[in-house]
């Protein structure tokens, strides 16, 4: 096993009468890196955060947790992480603080972790409010408190930014994007909000029917985008054969003439080409896949997220 993944699974699987809902995931998250966890709803993420933090007991396959095996260091290792599954858990009628408090003493950890975990999340002037008056930005900020309230070395965080108005989302990306810099902690981060995770990931997996399709840096992902250049011509009939004639390969798309994967010399060499033909070039264009874009194109088009 590699001692420098914090994270590490190995064929995990996870099937409920007999449908795999995790197909042999093979995870590997590095020290300090912010991994994002992407797939449809119903891909497998939850499934397999909740087998990373022994809420749900694998089919088949294992884990490690820094460098060690979940399955013979379970207490030692999970009281080095910090989660929030689904949604945070809490007792409404109690403040901030209180619940705070109820965590503190869960997790064994001195009263200045309070103070610390309430101030990352920027709740200071609301603990002493009931939280079943907070919003749902703020319940979602507390929860993150209660997982940082230890200072794990590593979080998970399970869709985090779900239900969100563009604000809270905004300030829950922030403040995950800060953890790893100012307080050493890595994070996994679940979620199907593909433009979120493109904004705060340094690495990603996508999960699609349980099984994993990719896993890499960020800019390795994005570089599977082949940009494209389109030609707007004032003929694109004729500006089509005489580029194919000259060994480029355009596909007409409503009268654009589409050329993927072009060096900028390609580029300037097809644009003389075409008015030394005679043919006006109205517009140049470049086009790069979007992750969005990347992702569907990895799990199926027809999907819906």
């Amino acid at each position: 096993m590699s001692a420098e993944y914090m994270v590490a699974t190995y064929n995990l699987s996870k099937s409920y009468n007999s449908v795999y809902r995790v197909d042999t995931l093979n995870l590997n998250v590095r020290q300090g890196e912010i991994y994002g966890f992407l797939g449809p709803n119903g891909a497998g993420k939850s499934t397999s955060l909740k087998m990373l933090l022994g809420l749900t007991q694998p089919s088949g396959g294992r884990i490690t947790l820094f460098g060690k095996e979940l399955s013979q260091h379970r207490i030692s290792i999970l009281s080095q992480v910090g989660s929030l599954i689904e949604s945070p858990s809490y007792y409404g009628h109690l403040t901030g603080l209180e619940n705070m408090r109820v965590m503190k003493r869960l997790r064994g950890v001195p009263e200045r972790n309070i103070r610390e975990a309430l101030g990352i999340v920027r709740l200071e002037k609301h603990q002493h409010k009931r939280v079943d008056q907070y919003s749902l930005g703020m319940k979602q900020r507390l929860g993150i408190a209660m997982a940082l309230l230890a200072f794990p070395r590593l979080l998970i965080l399970d869709e985090p930014t779900n239900g969100l108005d563009p604000a809270g989302i905004g300030e829950i990306r922030e403040l995950i994007k800060s953890l790893p810099g100012r307080y050493g902690i890595t994070v996994l981060i679940s979620s199907h909000l593909l433009s979120e995770i493109e904004q705060m990931a340094t690495s990603v997996g996508i999960i699609h029917e349980g099984k994993l399709l990719f896993q890499g840096d960020l800019t390795e992902l994005q570089a599977r985008g082949q940009s494209s250049v389109s030609f707007t011509t004032q003929d694109a009939a004729s500006a089509e054969s005489l580029l194919l004639a000259s060994g480029f390969q355009p596909v007409n798309r409503q009268g654009r003439l589409h050329i993927e994967g072009m060096q900028d010399e390609q580029i300037a060499e097809a644009n003389r080409l075409l008015v030394s033909a005679g043919i006006p070039v109205i517009r140049i264009e470049e086009h790069k896949k979007s992750l969005e874009e990347i992702f569907l194109d990895l799990t199926g088009r027809e999907r819906t997220l």
